[in-house]
């Protein structure tokens, strides 16, 4: 005869069969408490400050973050910026709307979002899993170590640099992206024969506001600490070998598309 289980087995099973779910939450403010706390004590002044030392470590990140992704940017915005102008050409059926308009909506789409954010996804890619992969392989290699024991604060000396790189190259990438993509789609609309690239341009400038590119200037600022910040803090935490920094770099990528999506709706919540 089968013995019924009592309260206490039966609350502990409810108990054991709900801590997947705590452990989910819980999971995440630790991460978000030790990512808070390593940027903290990054930023918190050196103790071996050497303005030589960093301003060379911050030129080297400087052109790693920012020139090098020069082209893979362009790339990226040129094909976006014709995109937009042939759907815009596309879902232009009313004869009564002036061609013009395919000029303002490549402005506005260009400006206030695909030239943040799709630079934002293409620098996840190539500079967060560049930075997770790098620091990845010195903590792994006890490399980090080894700075710590010659007296140098490797938090300030890693981190700071990269994030300041970040934060310094992002909106010289937003200005290149969205001058790209607004010559592109330029080209776009004069080679499409539906309308020239003055009409193109006429709807660009009639509803121009300064103030978007300074929403994307904001906005690029956000990007840039937001990947380069979660880079440094999956990479500098990395462990197991060559397969933790595999992880580790995967996991770069991956939180910076998801922070980037949440700070795009956060800053246009704010600004707009």
């Amino acid at each position: 005869m089968e013995v019924p289980p009592s309260d206490a087995s039966l609350a502990a099973r409810v108990r054991a069969g709900f801590a997947p779910l705590w452990r989910v939450p819980g999971g995440l403010l630790h991460g978000f408490g030790a990512y808070c706390v390593l940027i903290a004590e990054a930023f918190n002044l050196p103790r071996d400050l050497r303005p030589s030392l960093y301003a060379r470590n911050l030129a080297t990140q400087m052109v790693q973050v920012g020139i090098d992704s020069i082209p893979i940017v362009s790339l990226a915005t040129a094909f976006s910026g014709g995109v937009v102008v042939v759907q815009a050409i596309y879902q232009l059926e009313n004869p009564l709307l002036p061609l013009s308009i395919v000029g303002t909506f490549a402005e506005q789409s260009i400006l206030l979002e695909l030239g943040t954010l799709v630079t934002a996804f293409v620098l996840c890619g190539r500079v967060g899993a560049r930075i997770a992969a790098e620091l990845g392989t010195m903590r792994v290699k006890e490399q980090i170590d080894a700075l710590e024991a010659m007296g140098l604060n490797s938090r300030s000396f890693l981190v700071v640099p990269r994030v300041l790189a970040g934060v310094l190259m992002f909106p010289v990438l937003y200005v290149v992206a969205a001058t790209v993509g607004m010559a592109t789609g330029g080209a776009v609309a004069e080679l499409s024969g539906v309308l020239t690239i003055q009409t193109f341009w006429e709807g660009a400038r009639l509803f121009f506001r300064p103030y978007d590119v300074f929403f994307g200037l904001v906005k690029s600022l956000v990007f840039g600490f937001v990947i380069t910040s979660i880079a440094c803090y999956t990479g500098y935490n990395a462990e197991g070998g060559a397969e933790g920094v595999g992880k580790a770099t995967t996991r770069a990528a991956v939180l910076g598309c998801v922070w980037v999506l949440f700070s795009d709706y956060l800053c246009a919540a704010i600004l707009l």
